[in-house]
């Protein structure tokens, strides 16, 4: 039966090749080699470099336990570095879908050049002033060729940090695996800092104006309060000072990253103006809506990918086991805030629901539970997430219609205030299970609810810095560069589309 509908004519070397292959795939696996296909047989005392192979000493032994456990925390820092860097298509894609159609490769080139001038800002003195002070990477090597470089100033009987100054350029000085590693790490944090006010600022920002900026903010504004918060500055220092828990906590950056892309959103859209058409004569609020909600919708989904590489990430070691719980109040307050948008607006505006609002009810909850993720429990980051969408929704119809600033993306909203809620949740449900040693601090971090109201006093003045001094700084360089060279595109520009004046290409050709 097997060679009953071959065809009649059938050459018989065929016939014996086909019969030879038939046995190879089924027959012969049956035959033993020295296969390994559970793994149990590699990986063993043989593999340990040693000078005499197969008996290694306990010093060598240990030298190979403590080489896997660094090899294995930069590979997971690597691999979530990658996973943050993709994290710019997903915002290419939110912030061109909820702007208008004729200036997709306007917003398209701010997202794609934001990368390359950000880093390259970072590169050059970005980094140095973050983390060139008071660097603490055991988990990558300890990497000493920086560290104690701060400019400090004493007041009242303290240290006060307020800048690094070490590893410009990435000298040679500071020629190690342990910084490369970190510094790939750290730079991607910063783009996303630096591409939050592209999306507030679209539809009529000119690019020339937008190139300055994108070194301005890699190179200064936010390098410098990441080292207060990350690089052994004075907010890090406010538990160990003042008796503040810890200083002022924040694991991945919901204060460091999204406040401070946020409020530089903010003051950016405020100088700016709004677009043409936003606002009639007699104040009211006209809708400019998004050309692609797909788009968004995919953009959106991306960024919350990738937030498993920003928050797990942060904690620079693949060894450190809480990685579970981050990962997974990472997810669960991100769906918990595209629900609190769901429930607001359904109670509010009579069931209408907003597809573009729920989008930015997800990435707040996500942009909320990134400085608290590794210190709160299951519930809390739920309640955080759903806290936050209806803290977003308010904001951006407060910014919208009581300001009258023009936000096309929502990126105050989402990221701004946000970010500061995020530290303030830390301070609030930081359960104290985790942390210990945190900012020089013994024991674990704990937030008000669990007993410590210096943690809560601690989070509220870095959020409160944060939104003063970036906001202070942005508004200063963007008033200058307005009265200088100008920021905005002309009005006859902006009403025909700025793809072809701006970047020399259409979006759609259509």
């Amino acid at each position: 039966m097997l060679f009953k509908n071959l065809p009649k004519k059938v050459h018989p070397y065929l016939l014996v090749g086909m019969i030879l292959v038939l046995f190879c795939v089924v027959f012969q696996p049956l035959h033993a080699f020295s296969q390994d296909a559970a793994g149990t047989k590699i990986g063993n005392i043989n593999d340990i470099p040693a000078a005499k192979s197969g008996k290694p000493t306990l010093g060598e032994m240990g030298d190979a336990i403590g080489h896997n456990r660094i090899a294995i925390n930069i590979m997971w820092t690597l691999i979530t570095g990658f996973l943050v860097m993709f994290m710019q298509v997903g915002f290419a894609m939110v912030e061109t879908g909820f702007t208008q159609k004729k200036n997709a490769a306007h917003t398209m080139a701010m997202n794609f050049m934001v990368y390359a001038i950000g880093v390259t800002g970072f590169w050059i003195c970005g980094f140095a002033f973050m983390f060139g002070g008071g660097l603490n990477v055991a988990s990558l090597g300890n990497a000493p060729g920086v560290t104690s470089h701060e400019y400090v100033v004493h007041l009242l009987g303290h240290d006060f940090g307020l800048w690094g100054y070490a590893g410009y350029f990435l000298n040679s000085k500071v020629y190690d695996v342990g910084i490369f590693t970190l510094f790939l790490f750290q730079v991607v944090f910063m783009d996303t800092a630096a591409t939050i006010p592209t999306g507030a600022m679209a539809d009529r920002w000119k690019i020339k104006a937008f190139i300055i900026y994108g070194f301005f903010i890699s190179m200064f504004v936010y390098p410098l309060f990441g080292n207060w918060v990350w690089g052994g500055g004075w907010l890090s220092a406010l538990g160990s000072n003042f008796g503040l828990g810890h200083g002022h906590v924040d694991f991945a950056g919901s204060s460091v990253v999204h406040e401070v892309g946020g409020v530089a959103a903010l003051v950016g859209a405020w100088v700016l103006g709004p677009r043409i058409g936003k606002y009639g004569k007699d104040g009211t609020v006209n809708t400019i809506p998004g050309h692609n909600i797909p788009m968004a919708v995919v953009g959106t989904l991306i960024l919350a990918f990738g937030w498993f590489g920003f928050n797990p990430g942060s904690t620079l070691a693949g060894t450190d086991l809480r990685i579970g719980v981050i990962a997974t109040n990472t997810m669960l307050a991100s769906v918990a805030g595209a629900l609190g948008v769901l429930a607001y607006q359904y109670l509010t505006e009579k069931g209408k629901i907003d597809l573009g609002m729920q989008c930015n009810g997800l990435l707040s909850g996500l942009v909320a539970i990134t400085a608290p993720c590794a210190f709160v429990t299951a519930p809390s980051a739920m309640l955080i997430g759903f806290l936050s969408g209806i803290i977003c929704v308010i904001t951006a119809y407060f910014v919208e219609r009581k300001l009258k600033i023009d936000d096309p993306v929502g990126a105050f909203a989402v990221h701004g205030a946000n970010g500061a809620w995020g530290v303030l949740a830390l301070g609030l449900f930081a359960d104290g299970t985790y942390g210990d040693g945190w900012n020089g601090v013994k024991g674990t971090v704990t937030g008000l609810f669990y007993g410590d109201s210096g943690q809560f006093i601690a989070e509220a003045i870095g959020a409160v810095t944060c939104f003063v001094f970036v906001g202070l700084a942005m508004y200063i360089f963007f008033t200058i560069l307005k009265k200088t060279m100008g920021i905005r595109v002309s009005e006859t520009e902006e009403v025909s589309g700025l793809d072809l004046p701006e970047v020399g290409v259409l979006g759609y050709v259509d």
